[in-house]
């Protein structure tokens, strides 16, 4: 299988932060920051394996590390910095700038998983990937913790899947 520089899954979407994606603290609430992460790291994905379709496999934690407010643009960047035989880390930072001063902040940070899939929804193998900035040679480096990491919380989470009710609270 051959291999791409990570430069060439780079996705960068700006945009502003609107009204109706503020909650109650005047922030831009998580589940519109989730999204726009979910929608970068797919392109992402799918730009590196060159396939229709690729699923979100897991999401690891996203670190919210600051408030995005009305005022601030928000920057999502992502970049494909570790590959398996059919899957690929996504790493997503967020980029909040002040509109106001041009004070820009890392105002969060997401590891997302993806699965390239053939025609017919079949795992398809993906490139590997050529780190070149101190970045991405850092990100590269601590990617196989990571992923392995990962692999153990997938089989918590399918013990734990397991031994919990499908029960309908109301019907107890």
């Amino acid at each position: 299988m051959d291999v791409k520089k990570v430069n060439e899954s780079r996705i960068v979407n700006t945009a502003q932060v609107l009204s109706c994606d503020l909650n109650n603290y005047n922030t831009l609430f998580g589940g519109v920051l989730m999204k726009k992460l979910d929608d970068a790291a797919t392109l992402s994905a799918r730009r590196h394996s060159r396939v229709k379709e690729c699923v979100t496999a897991s999401t690891d934690h996203i670190d919210f590390l600051c408030p995005i407010h009305q005022t601030d643009s928000v920057c999502v960047e992502s970049f494909v910095t570790y590959t398996g035989k059919s899957s690929m880390e996504i790493f997503c930072k967020v980029i909040a700038e002040d509109m106001m001063n041009g004070v820009r902040r890392i105002a969060a940070t997401a590891f997302l998983t993806f699965v390239a899939l053939d025609e017919k929804k079949r795992p398809v193998e993906v490139p590997g990937i050529i780190p070149q900035t101190e970045e991405e040679k850092f990100l590269y480096k601590t990617g196989k913790e990571r992923a392995e990491m990962r692999k153990l919380r997938r089989q918590k989470s399918k013990e734990l899947a397991e031994n919990i009710s499908l029960d309908k609270p109301w019907d107890k």
